[in-house]
């Protein structure tokens, strides 16, 4: 079962933000690029999970957590 979740990846990108942020050591702006340029593909990739628990009424994913008080539309 894979480790990572997509809280991970919500927790990724505000350590990102708040390492641009940061007024001593801000993180270099092309890697911040790459960082979200990742992201824009995992979340992608979640999308398709998405679509795919759509079509066979599943609640979750190894990615996307079974959520029971979810009801996707």
């Amino acid at each position: 079962m894979p480790k990572n979740k997509i809280e991970d990846l919500r927790n990724h990108l505000f350590a990102t933000i708040e390492s641009l942020l940061d007024q001593e050591q801000p993180m270099d702006i092309e890697r911040a690029r790459v960082v979200a340029e990742v992201a824009n593909a995992v979340i992608n990739s979640a999308k398709v999970e998405v679509s795919y628990m759509k079509l066979t009424g599943t609640n979750g994913t190894n990615f996307i957590p079974e959520d029971k008080t979810i009801e996707l539309q």
